[in-house]
């Protein structure tokens, strides 16, 4: 006989892949660290990690451009969250689209071992192609949740994060001074492909 709790899946171990996915400034990482903290007042187990490119605003927090932070593991692979995370409930994975294509079996595998695997990240780059593995993580994921910006042009809802400085890498990290959340519309006019 089942009783009710196993039907809650909140209160069962059951090992999923959430990605919230958008342009730069539209809150990724802001709620990122949401689902971490409500995880560990929850007194779930959470572990957190980031590439260890990421140093725009802390060597090892995770920090979003708000300011609000939590504790974190810089890796320099996807590999190293595979072996450093597999003691948790929660594991979170911040700015997604800078790892190897590793990191796509290493939340499968997690989630096949029960763990709620949260992973953020640029869906696409600044050129408005999809951004390093971010396409095949949403392919994969259980849930996926969109979160936009707000085009500073004309306040619409922004499509994609336009590099206001010159460069043709693919990573190049940067805030407000390199990176402007623009809709499709402004986008095409500041690209000049209208």
């Amino acid at each position: 006989m089942t009783s009710n709790n196993d039907f809650n899946g909140e209160m069962m171990r059951r090992g999923r892949v959430e990605v919230i996915c958008g342009s730069m400034f539209s809150g990724k990482t802001e709620e990122l660290i949401r689902r971490m903290k409500r995880a560990k007042f929850a007194k779930q187990k959470v572990e957190i990690f980031k590439p260890a490119i990421d140093t725009r605003y802390s060597e090892e927090d995770v920090v979003s451009h708000e300011g609000n932070a939590i504790q974190s593991t810089p890796v320099e692979n996807a590999a190293s969250i595979l072996l450093l995370g597999s003691d948790c409930d929660v594991l979170g994975i911040d700015e997604a689209q800078f790892f190897d294509g590793q990191i796509v079996f290493v939340c499968n595998e997690l989630a096949s071992r029960g763990i709620r695997v949260i992973v953020a990240g640029l869906d696409l780059d600044f050129k408005g192609q999809p951004f390093g593995p971010m396409p095949a993580l949403l392919a994969i994921a259980d849930e996926v949740t969109k979160v936009h910006a707000i085009c500073v042009n004309c306040g619409a809802l922004a499509y994609v994060s336009h590099r206001i400085v010159a460069g043709e890498k693919q990573v190049m990290l940067g805030e407000t001074h390199e990176y402007e959340p623009l809709c499709r519309e402004c986008y095409a006019k500041a690209t000049n492909n209208i």
